[in-house]
C-alpha cells in the first residue's frame, strides 16, 4: 500500500485517464452532441427534462437539474428540469405501494408528456428502477437518454442515445458523468441564450 500521497495521485491520475478516453472517443463525443441536440431542440418546443438515478447518480441527477433550472455560466431564463430523485414524500409512497423498481417510473407515467426528454443514469446500466422508467418513458414517446458506465446493460435497448464512459470503475464513470452533464449544460445554455 502506498502512501497518502501516491494514492492521492493515482485517483487524479485515474480521473484524468477516463476523460481523456472520453475525450479521444469520437463516438462518444457525436453523441453528446447528438444529445445536446435533441434537448435544444425540445427545449424550443415548450418540453422539459426529466433525470434521475440511484445513489451518486441521484445526487447528479440533482445537480444537472439544478444547473439548468439555476444558470450555468450566466444569468437566463429557467429551464424546466425535474430530478425524480428529490421528493421524498412521492419517493416513499410508490416505494411502499408498488416497490423500489418503480420509483421513477410512476413519476414519468404522471409527468412526462410526449416529446420531453428523459436523462436515465446509472453506472452499471442494469438498475431495475432505471430501466422500468426508460420503459415507460418510450411508451410516452418520450425521448430517452442513458449515461452508463463502458459494460452493456439492460437499459441499452431502451435509449434513443446512450453515452457510455469507458470505464467500469463506478467512481470513474460518476465523476465523468457530472462532466458530460455540464457540456450538455453549456452547450443548451449558449444555443437557447448565448451572450
Amino acid at each position: 500500500m502506498g502512501s497518502r500521497v501516491e494514492l492521492i495521485i493515482s485517483e487524479i491520475e485515474e480521473s484524468i485517464e477516463v476523460k481523456k478516453r472520453l475525450l479521444n472517443c469520437d463516438e462518444i463525443v457525436k453523441e453528446m452532441d447528438s444529445v445536446a441536440e435533441a434537448l435544444i431542440a425540445q427545449y424550443e418546443k415548450g418540453k422539459k427534462l426529466l433525470i434521475a438515478g440511484n445513489g451518486g447518480s441521484a445526487a447528479d441527477a440533482q445537480h444537472i437539474a439544478g444547473e439548468l433550472v439555476s444558470r450555468f455560466y450566466f444569468d437566463r431564463p429557467a429551464l424546466s428540469a425535474v430530478a425524480l430523485t428529490t421528493d421524498s414524500s412521492i419517493l416513499t409512497a410508490i416505494g411502499n405501494d408498488y416497490g423500489y423498481e418503480k420509483l421513477f417510473s410512476r413519476q414519468i407515467e404522471g409527468n412526462g408528456i410526449e416529446g420531453d426528454v428523459f436523462i436515465a443514469i446509472s453506472t452499471s446500466g442494469n438498475s431495475q428502477n432505471i430501466v422500468e422508467a426508460l420503459k415507460t418513458a418510450k411508451n410516452k414517446n418520450i425521448i430517452t437518454v442513458g449515461l452508463s458506465g463502458e459494460k452493456i446493460g439492460a437499459m441499452d435497448e431502451y435509449c434513443d442515445f446512450i453515452i457510455k464512459v469507458p470505464s467500469c470503475s463506478t467512481p470513474r464513470i460518476q465523476e465523468a458523468h457530472i462532466l458530460i452533464g455540464h457540456t450538455l449544460c453549456m452547450l443548451i445554455e449558449q444555443k437557447l441564450f448565448g451572450e
